[in-house]
């Protein structure tokens, strides 16, 4: 299999006309998009120049300290932009939410990593990081909306939780359909997903191992793993939010304060 073609800075250039042709589109058709794709071409060409300098900082040091702390980085942005997508009014938003994803993560890595690829070192950048990534971000965007639908219906849906609660039903009780709606809305992407992966879409994951010429069978292995803790991680991280966030709608006496 022909090795990995390297693309240098005009190669690149010929991509960013990609971005061109896209605002000139936009422009045309009197869309409107035309400054927000020029800002968002500008962020990925410094995000991922700036983060490409970064791992290849960290993958130089190839010490624990080093995998732990980018990872913490990554974990603590999710948080952060978990939080503002849900509601920054809730008592305690980011430690529940930054919580709830840094469980269900630490778990899948820990399993991931020591159980199933076992490489040489537990803190191997190669592996660590890229799982990482992946997994963070996929618990972020199924806490995100998790979060945003269970806040959302809870608001909507006061009487009748009050009136669970004055017929004797606990906190608990009396917001559980509307914990389960929300999870199960968070989830659908992934199962979605998961249904039709290798049949409607190929993979970034897969497509990347293929491109730097990956073994096609090793590559497919590598991606059910990948599912497979993506499918896990963001069912515990929405489990764990709605639980959390379920108890702050009330306070001491049962009574919901939303």
């Amino acid at each position: 299999m022909q090795d990995l073609i390297k693309l240098d800075f005009v190669d690149l250039a010929l991509a960013v006309a990609f971005m061109g042709v896209a605002i000139g589109l936009s422009a045309w058709e009197k869309i409107g998009l035309e400054l927000s794709l020029a800002l968002a071409t500008g962020r990925t060409i410094l995000q991922l120049a700036v983060l490409g300098y970064v791992m290849e900082f960290i993958f130089a040091l190839d010490t624990p300290l080093a995998v732990l702390g980018i990872l913490a980085v990554i974990l603590t942005i999710s948080a952060v932009v978990t939080r503002n997508r849900i509601d920054k009014k809730i008592p305690q938003m980011l430690p529940l939410v930054w919580g709830s994803i840094f469980i269900s993560t630490s778990l899948t890595l820990i399993y991931t990593t020591l159980l199933i690829i076992q490489p040489d070192k537990w803190y191997e950048p190669q592996y660590v990081i890229p799982l990482g990534g992946i997994v963070l971000g996929n618990a972020m965007n199924a806490a995100a909306i998790a979060g945003e639908r269970f806040v959302t219906t809870v608001d909507a849906s006061q009487l009748e939780i009050e009136t669970h609660l004055s017929l004797g039903a606990t906190p608990g009780q009396a917001v559980a359909k509307y914990r389960r709606e929300a999870v199960r809305a968070a989830f659908i992407p992934t199962l979605n997903q998961m249904l039709v992966i290798g049949l409607v879409t190929l993979p970034t994951f897969m497509s990347g191992q293929l491109l730097s010429g990956e073994n096609a069978r090793e590559a497919a292995s590598y991606q059910i793993l990948i599912m497979f803790t993506i499918a896990f991680t963001n069912l515990l991280a929405t489990l764990l939010l709605t639980r959390g966030l379920s108890r702050q709608f009330f306070n001491s006496a049962a009574q919901l304060i939303r």
